[in-house]
């Protein structure tokens, strides 16, 4: 599975939510990590599994590793 996320690093809460006029695979996501050395991009990853109950291990990024808009790929099958 496929998602569309806007991130906003450095921010003062964490926040992950679905936005309400797009289609069901894009959220908008906040973290408190700055977008240095991958650490808002690992801080992403985690939250988006936590979110879809998956383990970390199982979501990666796609495309956007250096851009606030990525796409993410989600292991959830079985």
């Amino acid at each position: 599975m496929y998602i569309k996320l806007r991130v906003l690093a450095g921010a003062k809460k964490e926040s992950f939510a679905e936005e309400s006029k797009k289609p069901k695979n894009h959220f908008i996501v906040s973290v408190k990590e700055k977008a240095e050395r991958n650490m808002a991009n690992r801080r992403v990853v985690e939250l988006a599994a936590r979110y879809f109950g998956i383990p970390a291990g199982k979501a990666r990024i796609i495309s956007g590793h250096q851009s606030p808009g990525k796409i993410l790929s989600l292991d959830i099958g079985d």
